[in-house]
């Protein structure tokens, strides 16, 4: 059987938290069969800033190659305009594609939280670097709820 590692960026969603806090949050869905991933088929939301954070992540462990690009920021980047965010989705998905596809990468821990587990990205980093009460496994088999709020590991709760 022929390995695969398949992902899609897709649905894009509007938060409003007031006037001046607005973002865009775009669902990751993996499926698989490589043995990398601990999860076959998984869902996640994530925003341009995650990815960012993401890309400085894997630069830093992967000095020897050359990572792909994000989308670029857009100081003029309107959430209302079906185009730009349809273009940056895709941006997004091409990104992540070429990193599926570049084994060096696969072995970062960051990366494998980052599409399988709701963790923030903070506590992505905690766990990564073992400064929390559950593993890389266990954050990303118990992540199916879809919330960090409902993910506890021994009693002690996530957040």
């Amino acid at each position: 059987l022929q390995e695969f590692i398949s992902v899609c960026v897709q649905n894009p969603r509007l938060h409003k938290s007031d006037f001046w806090h607005t973002h865009i949050d775009y669902e990751i869905c993996v499926h698989t069969n490589s043995m990398c991933f601990r999860k076959k088929t998984s869902f996640v939301r994530r925003r341009y800033s995650e990815f960012v954070w993401l890309r400085n992540c894997l630069e830093q462990n992967a000095l020897i190659i050359e990572l792909p690009r994000l989308p670029p920021w857009n100081p003029f980047f309107s959430l209302k305009n079906t185009e730009q965010v349809n273009q940056r989705m895709k941006g997004l998905q091409e990104f992540l594609e070429i990193v599926l596809h570049t084994p060096l990468l696969l072995s970062d821990s960051r990366l494998h939280l980052f599409l399988q587990s709701d963790l923030s990205t903070a506590k992505i980093e905690r766990c990564a670097r073992g400064k929390t009460r559950y593993t890389v496994a266990e954050a990303i088999q118990r992540s199916s709820s879809g919330s960090e709020e409902a993910f506890s590991v021994r009693g002690a709760h996530l957040l």
